[in-house]
């Protein structure tokens, strides 16, 4: 089974969490990917240049100057700091944006009712899966930025959340493959403010009735439609929570049809 990974929100923030997210995934056997977003690095950086930054339903708008933040701060300064820390574990990694060796080519989101600016949908065929075997074929371990590229030159934001699942997809094809979503949190929360008020399982019409509730909200939308995607196209498993759920299921949401 190969496993796909995607950490975010405070394990990228916090050096004490990330570290301990890091040893948790290079524990993991077999062959693995891990996709990682950029916690509060851009936005830290767009308010230090003073640049407001926007966002509609949990995604950046990503205006040209956000999108040159976001290019430094993602394929970077995080993820190059991941990816030398997880050498220091003794794992083989290697760091990617999309635009590397066409890894993840996607189309800039079209404008309808909001104009995201530099922001990517990815497409079925997005995910260039050969690249991912030979990388599995000789032993290094993919870490992936949320950057893709459109294939003219250009450069796009792209929600990793979004990446995680289409990786998770594209690899089902040929291999078992299991999902994990990992943040600070024991799981989906009822109450932000109450880490035991997290479901154990979500089914697809669960998160439509919580999401028109108010309980789900924000960032936590995104990813979960990723996520509910990815089980519509045959991922055998999905799950949300502390990066320790890896080895104990009791500290996470799993998520079913």
């Amino acid at each position: 089974m190969i496993q796909v990974l995607k950490i975010g929100g405070q394990l990228i923030d916090d050096e004490s969490l990330l570290r301990a997210s890091l040893k948790v995934f290079h524990a993991l056997k077999g062959n693995k990917v891990l996709i990682h977003g950029g916690g509060k690095a851009a936005t830290t950086f767009s308010k230090r240049l003073g640049i407001c930054p926007q966002f509609i339903d949990g995604r950046r708008v990503t205006d040209q100057e956000t999108l040159d933040i976001v290019t430094m701060t993602y394929a970077g300064l995080v993820n190059k700091k991941i990816v030398a820390s997880l050498q220091a574990l003794g794992c083989h990694a290697l760091g990617f944006s999309g635009a590397d060796a066409n890894l993840i080519r996607a189309i800039r989101r079209p404008v309808r009712e909001i104009d995201y600016g530099h922001v990517a949908d990815l497409e079925d065929d997005s995910v260039n899966v050969s690249v991912l075997d030979a990388l599995f074929e000789q032993g290094f371990v993919p870490v992936l930025c949320p950057l893709t590229h459109d294939g003219r030159g250009g450069l796009l934001n792209t929600n990793a959340d979004t990446i995680a699942s289409a990786v998770a997809i594209s690899l089902n094809k040929g291999y078992e493959v299991a999902l994990h979503y990992g943040f600070e949190k024991r799981g989906v929360l009822r109450d932000p403010t109450d880490q035991d008020s997290f479901f154990s399982w979500i089914d697809e019409q669960s998160f439509f009735r919580l999401k028109e509730e108010k309980i789900i909200t924000e960032g936590m939308i995104p990813k979960l439609e990723s996520a509910f995607k990815a089980l519509r196209s045959g991922v055998s498993q999905v799950t949300v929570g502390r990066i320790e759920f890896l080895a104990d299921p009791t500290n996470r949401t799993l998520l079913c049809l």
